[in-house]
């Protein structure tokens, strides 16, 4: 795919998030788009949102549970960006308006101490770089016309993500089996989902593994100080305006979000 379609398609995907509307999938219209030009995409829209002001904060990993390859038919994890114009903290308001069709994932987040760069990250290594973890929700959204998405829309799309929301306790990642972690999702005081740390590609750490290393491919570094999303737990909810979310998980606390 040549520059100036990247370049054409990504402020395209970065004048729908501004604009809260969707587009036709890239992959119905462009057959050959690879991989790589969907990430080259990510970067031109990434671009344009640094270039108005947010800045990096951290990094998501998408599509590490079977439940949500299911539900998208997607079947390889994937990762985006996280800027500061995309964060809200625990029990805050997130206008729903600013969003076009968003669900929520319960995931726990990595803040890291210490820089990761691959090749050859290990789970361990993940864990002495991580000052600590918590629970967090991310509201994916997809710019893409009704979800239909194939791996190469939702990584042009920076991996779907909409904002993120960072629980209420920091936890050292050595108190606590990330792997046998429960997780419960309740929207408006129902239990709408369940799962486990395992979810996450086995592990959690095993995810935040594999973004250093596929990262590490192109050149980009895990930064100390950073947060990084390691992936849903559980099946994606639905969320309109006037939802209330809680997810808990054991060992590491909650974290709550509304939609106004």
């Amino acid at each position: 795919m040549q520059a100036p379609l990247i370049e054409q398609l990504g402020d395209e995907l970065y004048d729908a998030l501004k604009g809260c509307r969707t587009v036709a999938p890239l992959t119905a219209r462009h057959a050959d788009i690879t991989i790589n030009d969907a990430y080259a995409i990510q970067q031109r829209m990434l671009a344009r949102r640094l270039a108005a002001g947010e800045r990096v904060v951290g990094k998501k990993i998408g599509v590490t549970s079977q439940a949500v390859m299911d539900m998208l038919g997607v079947f390889q994890p994937d990762f985006g960006w996280l800027t500061d114009g995309m964060l809200y903290n625990e029990g805050q308001a997130i206008p729903a308006g600013t969003l076009i069709q968003p669900k929520a994932e319960g995931e726990i987040a990595f803040v890291l101490k210490k820089t990761l760069k691959g090749p050859g990250v290990t789970a361990a290594d993940v864990l002495a770089a991580t000052e600590g973890v918590m629970a967090c929700f991310e509201i994916v959204d997809s710019r893409i016309q009704d979800w239909k998405i194939k791996i190469q829309d939702t990584v042009a799309d920076n991996a779907s993500c909409g904002v993120f929301v960072l629980g209420d306790s920091l936890v050292d990642p050595r108190d606590v089996d990330l792997a046998t972690v429960g997780m419960v999702l309740e929207k408006n005081g129902d239990i709408v989902a369940t799962g486990a740390g395992a979810a996450a590609l086995g592990h959690p750490a095993n995810a935040v593994a594999w973004l250093a290393n596929t990262l590490g491919q192109h050149g980009i570094a895990l930064e100390a100080g950073e947060v990084v999303l390691s992936g849903s737990l559980g099946i994606m909810v639905p969320v309109t305006a006037g939802d209330s979310l809680r997810v808990t998980m054991g060992g590491i606390g909650g974290c709550s979000v509304r939609f106004i």
